[in-house]
């Protein structure tokens, strides 16, 4: 049985005091509501900078908490479904993403969804990349708002994180308290005008607890492969931690040296970036699947609750 949310319980930071709004089993779907990053606040593109309030920015539904979720476990996040509404929005202004300090006005488009496409404009409707932008647990010590990622989670802002998508984040809090929003319907690497296509969404996860292993950071898996993300103050100490994490991760289940290994993730590893528009720049390190089935590599292969 499926268990739902609704956007009436909603968090602007991930935080191991915010109350659960939700208490599930391991194991158990669940369907999450999620308003757009501005709270649904833009319906026009004539709106403008001050009839927004800022303080209602990346809107996250949760949380929840998983049962038998404890510190130094994963939480497994599977993505099983994203279901989109009918219209996106996108802003850029000044001082707002790479070229705010370029841009002397605050704009706003209105993006509408028909027909598996973004309606840019009448020359250009672009593809689908339905992905989760703020989607994480609790981070370990004080409370992280809603715009910011870290070792949580939070707004890593990756398009990998789509349907059919496999995230595993360490948890830090007993039940994990687990939230996610900041839907976009396409957004490319970086992020650049700091929003996507922005758009309310429901989103169906199944949230497992695994015992036996943790991790650092989140990892993700998908049909492709495997990807540590991490996020940093700057970018190339994200990109560097994104590829430690990953050696430290696939190197002891080989038989390779630690020199020959970081050899073969040279040659077939790939260093990319996530988004680069937040307060803490996100970065992953990329595995295809052929690596993983040469050396019989199974992620966290151990007892799930």
């Amino acid at each position: 049985m499926t268990a739902h949310l609704s956007t009436q319980a909603f968090v602007y930071a991930m935080d191991k005091n915010n109350k659960p709004a939700l208490t599930v089993k391991s194991g158990t779907e669940v369907e999450i509501d999620t308003f757009d990053c501005f709270q649904n606040q833009i319906q026009s593109d004539q709106t403008t900078f001050n009839a927004i309030d800022w303080n209602q920015i990346n809107p996250a539904t949760g949380p929840v908490y998983v049962e038998g979720a404890q510190p130094g476990d994963i939480l497994k996040v599977t993505i099983d479904d994203i279901e989109l509404g009918n219209q996106g929005v996108m802003v850029v202004g000044p001082e707002l993403g790479v070229m705010g300090h370029r841009l002397d006005k605050f704009e706003v488009k209105i993006i509408p969804v028909e027909d598996d496409k973004a309606i840019f404009n009448e020359k250009i409707a672009l593809p689908l990349n339905p992905m989760i932008g703020v989607i994480g647990v609790a981070p370990e010590g004080e409370a992280v708002n809603n715009g910011t990622p870290g070792a949580h989670g939070g707004n890593m802002d990756t398009k990998l994180i789509t349907t059919g998508a496999t995230l595993y984040f360490p948890v830090f809090h007993p039940g994990a308290l687990f939230a996610l929003g900041d839907l976009h319907a396409a957004m490319g690497d970086g992020e650049i005008s700091v929003s996507g296509i922005e758009i309310p969404a429901k989103v169906k996860v199944t949230l497992e607890v695994l015992k036996g292993h943790n991790i650092n950071h989140p990892v993700l898996e998908n049909e492709e492969g495997i990807a540590t993300l991490v996020s940093k103050k700057l970018l190339d100490e994200a990109a560097n931690a994104a590829v430690e994490e990953m050696i430290d991760l696939l190197q002891p289940q080989t038989d390779l040296s630690l020199g020959e290994f970081t050899m073969l993730m040279s040659a077939a590893g790939q260093a990319q970036i996530s988004q680069i528009v937040d307060p803490l720049k996100t970065a992953r390190f990329f595995v295809p699947r052929s690596i993983l089935e040469a050396y019989n590599i199974e992620l966290f292969k151990r007892e799930v609750v």
